[in-house]
């Protein structure tokens, strides 16, 4: 079965709270969103994807039934590739923004369709590294008061997690203050990295990395601005912990700097933003050929991307870890019957179904639908 027609493609914005409100340096958030997107095809194969979507999930799912469901309507679903580059050409200007965030969740959604067609898990069709489980980091500890930040440490310890993740911004002082509070929390033995969503200068971050290479941090992560590459160089030549970022990156050639200066040795690109299964494959290649490590960025996504991004980990040769949120997320926990990615001793279970390997929750379609 080779000739599979695109009939229907659908965009669901979904918008849920959060239990927990999450604060970065960045900005705190009460709510998350995404756009689940179904491709239907005249083989009865019904397959799906994610968006980001993160603001005005509605926004999104307009671009996805205005502008890229003519492109790919009625063509044949396996055609991946020359979908992509159809999609990205409806651009412009430069590829990013909104518009790859949409092609990710189409995208993602054929990847799906093709596992489904041949009967294997997306990781097969990848080229699989064979790989049951993904170890996994535990994601993030609340840039809150301190007891927050001591609770949400002895949680992701108490989960088996052997490698935590802690959210620092401004005051560059007060980060210095949680850094060391983290690692008296978690001792020498876990893994602890840090996340400043870009807040700081060049000059406020080389401070908070000398805190960091004190208390054995493994990265430094978003320590600066995304398109500060420049600032990227001085910090690779003047700090000894490895820097990590990407998770801004759109497509290869945005991350091509970042990879092959060496400038981060952890590459983080996200499945529901970076162009879909596709764009996040190309960069993980290009990573590996640079010997950069891939971790793929999860965030507050939902359950699709957590399922493309344990598929993509299940088949680069070059992962590091997968980013695991543990607070309650009904996009996340609920969108799918069975929920992706069980953790057992630290590590996260690669689903072995057809395609991404799950089945769509319809109730908490209908429950969290923005419109």
């Amino acid at each position: 079965m080779t000739d599979i027609r695109i009939t229907d493609v659908i965009a669901y914005p979904l918008t849920c709270r959060i239990p927990v409100p999450q604060r970065t340096g960045f900005a705190e958030f009460t709510a998350m969103s995404i756009v689940l997107v179904e491709i239907r095809t005249d083989a009865g194969i019904t397959c799906y994807g994610e968006c980001l979507g993160r603001f005005a999930p509605t926004a999104y799912a307009e671009a996805v039934r205005h502008l890229l469901r003519p492109i790919v309507l009625g063509a044949n679903a396996l055609d991946i590739q020359a979908h992509w580059q159809r999609m990205q050409r409806s651009l412009s200007g430069r590829s990013g923004g909104m518009l790859l965030e949409a092609i990710a969740g189409v995208d993602t959604a054929l990847w799906d369709i093709a596992g489904k067609v041949a009967g294997l898990p997306v990781h097969c069709l990848l080229g699989s590294m064979g790989r049951q489980r993904i170890t996994a980091y535990g994601s993030s500890v609340n840039w809150l008061e301190d007891d927050v930040a001591r609770a949400d440490t002895e949680a992701f310890l108490a989960a088996g997690l052997r490698s935590i993740k802690v959210k620092i911004g401004a005051p560059v002082e007060r980060a210095v203050a949680r850094i060391g509070l983290i690692r008296q929390i978690a001792g020498p033995e876990i893994s602890l990295s840090v996340d400043a969503n870009s807040v700081y200068s060049v000059d406020d971050a080389i401070r908070v990395g000398r805190a960091l290479e004190a208390q054995d941090y493994l990265w430094f992560e978003e320590p600066i601005a995304a398109e500060d590459i420049g600032g990227y160089r001085h910090l690779r030549a003047h700090l000894d912990v490895r820097l990590a970022a990407g998770e801004q990156d759109y497509t290869v050639q945005q991350a091509r700097e970042l990879i092959a200066e060496r400038l981060v040795g952890v590459i983080q690109p996200d499945v529901a933003r970076s162009g879909g299964i596709s764009e996040t494959r190309r960069i993980y290649d290009l990573a590996h050929a640079f010997h950069v490590q891939y971790c793929p960025h999860v965030g507050w996504s939902g359950g699709v991307c957590l399922a493309a991004s344990l598929h993509l980990a299940a088949a680069a040769p070059n992962v590091l870890m997968l980013e695991y949120m543990l607070y309650p997320n009904p996009l996340r926990d609920a969108l799918t019957v069975e929920p992706v990615g069980r953790l057992v001793d630290g590590a996260a279970v690669i689903p072995d179904g057809p395609g991404l390997g799950f089945e769509i929750n319809w109730d908490t379609v209908a429950q969290y639908r923005a419109a």
